[in-house]
């Protein structure tokens, strides 16, 4: 069994364009939730959500590599691209192409070629759809891109488990570099899910905020959309310390779960099993841990069940945990979502800054945690756990160390 360290990452974001840009602004405590600019406004209820803006894919792409990617994909391969540059890694090394899984979640995939497909169809009433609707809005399609583009040989798939997709993608690729199956992995997630269809599927659920996202507040009034990819460079520790490469974290260990409950709501057992499980995984004892990035919705049901589960694993010690949800600026960017919030594990780690929880006003009876509530925390931070709950009760939860 391997160690296994996290050397790069990369992020397009609702806060930024790269990792750095996205760090920054949850630091910070800048929120990128809005009214929602890609749509009209007739056509929808709440009307915010936080989106990619200024992301022109054509300083990215040519028109012919344009014409395969949906919006997720370009997210994807953008992220991909500067998570590798930042670790250094050279593929071509020791045949380490062929040793390379890939490792891509996300909740929906093509969307908006999905929605382009059907406007054409049932809108217009066209007999034809666009001849590469298949492989633009197919959930793997990031996965074989970043494959192709690096010349990556080894394992290579999608995972999509609703809002938990990046996690469980994440402890897989985790999983394969640690067991020898793979010696490297590019892991992480994307979405791209801020179309009509999609937005009026959430309203009509009626767990959208008509405001803004305010995690464990008493005043949330419900969950925001956003969209947004961000990757990541694992590998061994004897490959990375090897070739003297920047070691960002630990990635120590995974819990998975299901809740075997209901499809919507969250089960406080199933998201303490998975937490547990984490926390075994990585041989780490709650008074270990000093940060827990929390899937914190903003939610009726959500917020008060992944409190109970937290105070269930940690007892008396859930007291002098710092806990905080970033979806209060990015939103949730449902399959995307844990990866990005592993930017805010990775930072406080890095920085010995735990990010905020924006927007918060006043406390919610039931949810009775430190929030670090609007402004970042400088604090030792030696461990994280970040928290991926989704519907149908899919839990994923992934432990970093400080590296060194």
């Amino acid at each position: 069994m391997h160690r296994v360290v996290i050397t790069g990452m990369g992020a397009v974001t609702p806060l930024g364009h790269t990792a750095p840009a996205t760090w920054a602004a949850m630091r910070e405590g800048r929120g990128a939730i809005g009214p929602i600019a890609s749509l009209a406004a007739e056509d929808l209820r709440a009307g915010i959500a936080a989106e990619v803006t200024d992301f022109d894919p054509a300083r990215h792409f040519d028109g012919k590599r344009l014409l395969l990617l949906d919006r997720f994909s370009q997210f994807a391969l953008v992220a991909a691209r500067e998570a590798i540059a930042h670790s250094g890694v050279d593929f071509e090394a020791d045949a380490l192409g062929a040793n390379t899984a890939v490792v891509i979640g996300t909740g929906i995939g093509g969307e908006h070629t999905h929605d382009a497909a059907s406007r054409r169809l049932y809108g217009d009433r066209s007999p034809r759809t666009h001849p590469l609707t298949i492989v633009r809005l197919m959930a793997s399609a990031p996965a074989s891109h970043i494959g192709i583009e690096f010349g990556l040989t080894g394992p290579a798939f999608a995972t999509s488990s609703a809002c938990a997709s990046s996690n469980h993608a994440l402890a897989q690729a985790f999983q394969m570099v640690r067991s020898g199956v793979a010696r490297a992995a590019i892991a992480g997630g994307s979405e791209a899910c801020i179309t009509l269809g999609v937005v009026r599927a959430w309203e009509a659920m009626r767990v959208m905020a008509d405001d803004t996202c305010r995690p464990f507040c008493k005043q949330r009034r419900g969950m925001v959309l956003g969209e947004g990819a961000a990757m990541f460079v694992l590998e061994t520790l004897e490959d990375a310390q090897r070739r003297g490469a920047p070691i960002l974290a630990e990635f120590a260990g995974a819990g998975m779960s299901a809740d075997a409950g209901d499809i919507v709501f969250p089960s406080e057992a199933g998201a303490a099993l998975a937490i547990q499980r984490a926390l075994d995984d990585a041989a780490l004892a709650p008074a270990d841990i000093d940060y827990i990035n929390a899937h914190g919705t903003g939610t009726p049901g959500n917020d008060p069940t992944e409190t109970a589960a937290i105070r269930r694993v940690f007892g008396a010690a859930a007291d002098r945990l710092a806990v905080s949800s970033t979806k209060s600026m990015h939103a949730h960017a449902l399959g995307a979502a844990g990866a990005i919030e592993l930017v805010a594990a990775i930072g406080a780690l890095r920085d010995q800054v735990v990010p905020p929880t924006a927007n918060f006003l006043d406390a919610d009876l039931d949810c009775d945690l430190d929030y670090v509530p609007n402004a970042a925390r400088e604090m030792p931070v030696r461990a994280v756990l970040s928290n991926s709950f989704a519907f149908g009760g899919l839990n994923a939860v992934v432990a970093l160390r400080r590296a060194g």
